[in-house]
């Protein structure tokens, strides 16, 4: 059984739909990127999975546990830290955790226990005595994820963790969360996409309320169009019309799309997306029909153009 289990989840505000109907399911020990535009339901799932919202219909269940029905024993499983860390800065680093044992029900061993796991994993054992107010951005965030692991979790839930972070800081945010994420299962969302691709070993994009891929990193690239060709074709031979050139390009085995680009020198010049490297495909072919390339090229996409299709195109049309 999966440890996270969301089933036809939706969630209505008023007259819109935030979540359409979405299911997924997560395994113990998965990294998983939650990605979305502004107002895509990322939130909104992260909400209902945490308990701070109730689901308008569907379902949504945590180590096994409805998060309605059994709210409690639902939350136990799940260390959660929003985008703005929920710590009190006039407490040293040492009081804070001990006052989020105390609510946690942590008796005072078991929290001695905790704080010195916690602030060892988080690196922030030579922090403890420290007034949280005199702390840098990045040992905040380090504070808040300890605060969030206290109670051992089974289930890390983070949003925008490495939000207003320098770039120094943001790699060891990152780090922290691939080690964390030896031993537990971590869901975070956030709008930097490179994080994604050297944190997450899986990636969900939502897209107005609904998924729109739910694969891992590089799959979701080969499965949309993971390369980019493009063909400038010279004026030589060229006798055939950019319709009739789109539906030859199109033809080519692996070829998903064919798109008209701005041509430059060339009579024609056009973006082909590919499941691989096609440009053997596309030399052989002008050299059957007879035209002259003047370029040919190729690159690989990422997942920033992966997102921008999934959901700007989708959003244009």
């Amino acid at each position: 059984m999966a440890l996270i289990e969301v089933s036809a989840l939706r969630r209505h505000y008023g007259t819109f739909e935030a979540l359409a109907g979405i299911d997924f399911a997560i395994e113990a020990g998965e990294i998983v990127g939650l990605l979305g535009p502004n107002g895509a339901g990322k939130s909104t799932t992260m909400k209902i999975l945490t308990g701070f919202l109730a689901p308008t219909g569907g379902s949504a269940r945590v180590a096994g546990h409805d998060v309605v029905a059994s709210p409690l024993q639902a939350r136990e499983q799940i260390g959660y830290l929003p985008e703005n860390a929920p710590i009190y800065l006039d407490m040293t680093v040492a009081s804070y955790l001990d006052f989020i044992g105390r609510v946690r029900g942590l008796e005072k061993a078991e929290r001695a226990r905790a704080i010195e796991r916690v602030a060892v994993d988080c690196g922030i054992t030579d922090r403890l005595g420290q007034r949280i107010d005199t702390l840098s951005r990045g040992y905040r965030q380090r504070v808040g994820i300890a605060q969030a692991l206290l109670h051992s979790p089974r289930i890390l839930i983070l949003d925008e963790p490495t939000s207003g972070l320098d770039p120094n800081q943001i790699v060891e945010i990152r780090h922290l969360i691939r080690e964390v994420g030896r031993t537990r299962t971590v869901i975070l969302s956030t709008h930097i996409l490179p994080e994604v691709q050297v944190t997450c070993d899986r990636v969900i994009i939502i897209h107005q309320g609904r998924i729109v891929a739910d694969d891992s990193t590089e799959q979701i690239v080969a499965a949309t169009s993971g390369h980019v060709v493009t063909v400038g074709i010279g004026q030589g031979k060229v006798l055939a019309s950019a319709d009739v050139l789109i539906g030859q390009l199109s033809d080519l085995e692996a070829v998903s799309a064919v798109k008209v680009a701005t041509p430059v020198n060339e009579a024609h010049r056009f973006l082909l997306h590919a499941a691989r490297d096609v440009r053997g495909d596309v030399y052989r072919w002008a050299v059957e029909h007879g035209h002259v390339l003047l370029e040919l090229s190729a690159e690989r996409t990422n997942l920033e153009d992966v997102f921008r299709r999934l959901t700007h195109d989708a959003e244009a049309a």
